[in-house]
């Protein structure tokens, strides 16, 4: 296991960070693969183009997870072949869907340190204009699919990133860690020890810019203890997550999208962008 170095530089106080926060491609096999009532490909190519299109150079794109359905050499080159296209550097972080070996395989990263010896695992961390992100793995065993579980030895990286000091940090992972009042999401979709990774973080609230996941398909913020967690879209479908809902649904209506967001010194701003459904 390999722990992070604390000597970094901090930004400046007019340094800022633009990322794009993209999750759930679920690229399959084929490019005329369907899933949820949607073609997946045809929107991973619209997002790139989209991506590189904005008006603003972003520093880099982090996808948080479910790059394919099925973890298959043949969707991982799909994958690899329309994220070359992105303009800036891209990081990945493993999805329930995803194989950790295969994203290393396939998918090519900006600059990193990783931070477990394991093929097996993606954790890792990065540092952009003296911001540090951290990237945590949360694939469980396949027993506890749809579930998120994230190790003893990641727990402890978190404890050593975590501290009171240092620069601003800012966390990825797949799943949500807390409840978030949709009984199947919550019967179904979160990390089993969430509750562990928000103690492990609570050292950090004060410089922490937000914990920023996937897996739910939806736009949604949860609080808790000053600490924010983000959820973005799904790049091509969307799911519904309503008080009332006992089983998964899918909202025909709300269209593929990713989020922006902007780490000023003073303040963090996360703005969704939707785009047209090819």
């Amino acid at each position: 296991m390999i722990f992070p170095s604390k000597r970094t530089r901090l930004p400046n106080r007019d340094e800022s960070v633009y990322f794009v926060h993209v999750s759930d491609t679920h690229f399959g096999p084929t490019v005329e693969y369907g899933r949820d009532h949607h073609l997946s490909y045809p929107c991973a190519v619209k997002l790139v183009e989209v991506i590189n299109s904005l008006p603003m150079r972003p520093d880099f794109v982090v996808h948080t997870g479910d790059v394919t359905t099925n973890p298959d050499e043949a969707a991982y080159a799909l994958a690899q072949d329309v994220f070359a296209g992105l303009q800036v550097p891209c990081y990945f972080v493993t999805g329930n869907h995803d194989l950790a070996r295969l994203i290393r395989q396939y998918l090519p990263m900006g600059p990193l340190t990783w931070l477990v010896d394991d093929p097996n695992v993606l954790c890792y961390r990065f540092e952009v204009k003296g911001y540090r992100f951290l990237v945590l793995d949360g694939r469980a065993p396949d027993h506890l699919d749809p579930h998120g579980l994230l190790s003893e030895a990641q727990l402890d990286i978190v404890r050593q990133e975590a501290t009171a000091d240092g620069p601003p940090l800012t966390v990825f992972v797949h799943f949500p860690v807390w409840p978030l009042n949709s009984p199947w999401m919550d019967a179904n979709m979160l990390i089993l020890n969430g509750d562990r990774l928000h103690e492990a973080l609570l050292p950090a609230r004060k410089r922490l810019r937000g914990v920023f996941h996937g897996h739910v398909h939806q736009s949604m913020q949860t609080t808790r203890d000053g600490i924010v967690y983000t959820a973005v879209p799904s790049t091509y479908s969307q799911f519904t997550a309503w008080p009332t809902d006992l089983t998964a649904g899918h909202d025909p209506d709300y269209p593929p999208a990713f989020n922006i967001v902007q780490l000023l010194p003073e303040q963090t701003i996360v703005r969704q962008h939707v785009f047209v459904r090819p």
